[in-house]
This record gives structure tokens, C-alpha cells and sequence, in this order.
């Protein structure tokens, strides 16, 4: 049995009928749209987001969950997917997860067309059954997710983000989202604040060590379905880079920043920059920190009694700094 399926093992009737209700929250009266639906959804990932959802609610409930759990799961994987969607039109991708992307079988037009859908899907499934408390813990994780892309282009482009800043950033792209998936767990089961902000905060630490464990990925030798230094071609500032920049000599880091923003197609060059990067503790220092990020949030999961659902909560943070894509 491989890692995702043992994780999943607790939840796996719920993660099949959540399937089909997702499935149902997708349908239209408009052909291409549910052409275009079928192929989102044949396509999916891990489904790491709403096997969150559904592990963070039974552990909080001794194993129940509800209709709500069901819809935060799949109005979470409907924006998820809208952001998605819209993303690729961004970076005018056309790739994604080894599949053509809405946008290039279908054109940018229709791919932001389809993302708004999605988007106003997963509004209208919350609102028609006055989820609302739902709704705002999703919408804050939007605008948060908006703010952070907005705020890595403001800084890419002077190459001069503090590590600080890189964590405001990280926290609201990637981290608010897996945080907006166990706080709507809890929330869909409980009605007590202080446990919904307990499984907010640890969702945010697991997604902190998700996204340091990506920066790392650009420095590895192994294939794992993007190819090394991409990060550098794309002048995107991560961690390894960040905390050799702040501690390097003025004429390194001339250099550094030389090599990232006038010479990052050429290959030798990249080769260079990454083992500067291996060799000046960059990567051991951003290894801690992911370690660090997934102990705070073993943390607080700690005082909860026993069960499947605890148990592949804490495989699944360990997947997270372990994996190999």
C-alpha cells in the first residue's frame, strides 16, 4: 500500500462520496462546460486538500462528519481548482500534472471564463445552504492567496525579499489554503473557536514545511516532475536562496544577484548559482526550518486522544516533508 492510500485508509468511504458530490457540484446546462468539468475532474491529484478536510473533522468528532463537512471539502476543491484554472492562464501554462492544461486545449478565454464557474460554484454551494461561517473562513483563504502572488511579483522583481518577508508570502500562497482546509474540518463538526483556530494554525505550519520542502525540490538531482533550477530561471526568491543572500559578502551576493536576473538561461551559470547555494549552508538552514514548522504543528495536535484519523494526520505532515514530488 503506498503512502497516500494507508493516509486515506480512515477516511475512504468518505473520500468516495465525496467524489460523487463533487462531481455534482460541477454540473451545468452548458455542454462545453461539463466537457470541461469531466476533464478537471478525471484528472485530479493527490486530493491532499479534502483528505485534510475529512480527517481534521472525525478526529475532532470521534469519526462523524456531516453534509457540511462533505460541502467545505468540495467548495474548497472548487476554488482550489478556480485558482488553478486561472493560474495557468498567468503563467500561460500549459502543463498541469502532466496533462494539457484547460488553457491550452481550450484557449485562455474560456479557461478564465471556466475558473470564474468554479468560483461562483463554490460561493453559491456555501450561500444556498447558509454555510456561511464556511464561506468566510474560504474567502478569507482567497484574498490571502491573491495578496500573496501579488506581493512575491512586487518583491521578485528588486531581488531584495527578507526572510521575513518570504514567509509573509509563503504563509498566504501556499500555507492559507491547507490551514482554510482543517479549520473548515473542525468548523463543519464543532462550534468551539478555540479548536477551529488550533486546526487553522496547524494546517498553516504543514503548508509553511509543504512549500520550504518545493524550494528545496529545485536544488535536487533527482526527476520529480519539474525540472531543477527552474526556480532561479524564473527568478523566484526561496529560501535556500534567501538566507545565503543575507549572509554572504557584498561581492558574492553582487554576484548572485548578477547570475539571477541577467544570466538565468544559461545553464552553466544556474549550475553555479546552486552549488554556491549547497555550499553556503542554504539548504541545510531551509531543511531546519521545515523541520522546525512540522514539530509546531505535531505540536498541536499532540493533546488529542488516539485514533486512525490522529494517526494519518501525522503521516500525512510527515508525507509532506518527506515526499519526493
Amino acid at each position: 500500500m503506498n503512502i497516500i492510500a494507508e493516509i486515506k485508509n480512515p477516511i475512504v468511504l468518505e473520500m468516495d462520496l465525496f467524489e460523487l458530490k463533487f462531481r455534482e457540484s460541477m454540473v451545468s446546462k452548458v455542454a462545453v462546460l461539463n466537457r470541461i468539468t469531466y476533464y478537471i475532474v478525471n484528472r485530479k491529484g493527490k486530493q491532499m486538500r479534502p483528505m485534510f478536510v475529512f480527517l481534521t473533522a472525525k478526529m475532532l468528532s470521534n469519526g462523524i462528519v456531516n453534509e457540511r463537512t462533505y460541502r467545505g471539502a468540495s467548495v474548497i476543491e472548487l476554488i482550489h481548482t478556480a485558482t488553478l484554472v486561472h493560474d495557468d492562464v498567468v503563467d500561460d501554462s500549459n502543463q498541469r500534472r502532466g496533462f494539457f492544461s484547460i488553457n491550452a486545449l481550450w484557449k485562455n478565454k474560456i479557461a478564465v471564463l471556466v475558473g470564474d464557474y468554479l468560483l461562483s460554484k463554490g460561493l453559491l454551494l456555501s450561500i444556498d445552504n447558509g454555510d456561511f461561517d464556511l464561506l468566510k473562513i474560504i474567502s478569507v483563504a482567497v484574498r490571502e492567496m491573491s495578496e500573496g502572488e501579488l506581493l512575491q511579483i512586487e518583491k521578485a522583481r528588486r531581488l531584495d525579499i527578507t526572510e521575513a518577508i518570504y514567509y509573509e508570502i509563503i504563509q498566504k500562497k501556499t500555507a492559507t489554503l491547507i490551514a482554510a482546509c482543517c479549520a473548515l474540518g473542525a468548523k463543519s463538526v464543532i462550534d468551539d473557536e478555540i479548536q477551529v483556530e488550533n486546526m487553522r494554525k496547524f494546517g498553516e505550519l504543514i503548508g509553511m514545511a509543504f512549500q520550504i520542502k518545493d524550494d528545496l525540490f529545485d536544488y535536487s538531482e533527482e526527476a520529480i516532475g519539474k525540472p531543477t533550477g527552474i526556480d532561479i530561471k524564473e527568478q523566484k526568491m526561496t529560501l535556500p536562496l534567501i538566507h545565503v543572500l543575507n549572509n554572504c559578502t557584498s561581492k558574492e551576493k553582487s554576484w548572485l544577484i548578477n547570475s539571477i536576473k541577467n544570466h538565468n538561461k544559461d545553464k552553466k551559470r544556474v549550475k553555479e548559482v546552486i552549488a554556491f547555494v549547497k555550499n553556503n549552508n542554504g539548504l541545510a538552514y531551509a531543511e531546519q526550518k521545515m523541520i522546525q514548522f512540522k514539530q509546531e504543528a505535531l505540536q498541536l495536535i499532540e493533546h488529542y486522544p488516539q485514533s486512525d484519523y490522529k494517526n494519518s494526520l501525522i503521516m500525512m505532515v510527515n508525507y509532506v516533508i518527506e515526499r519526493k514530488k
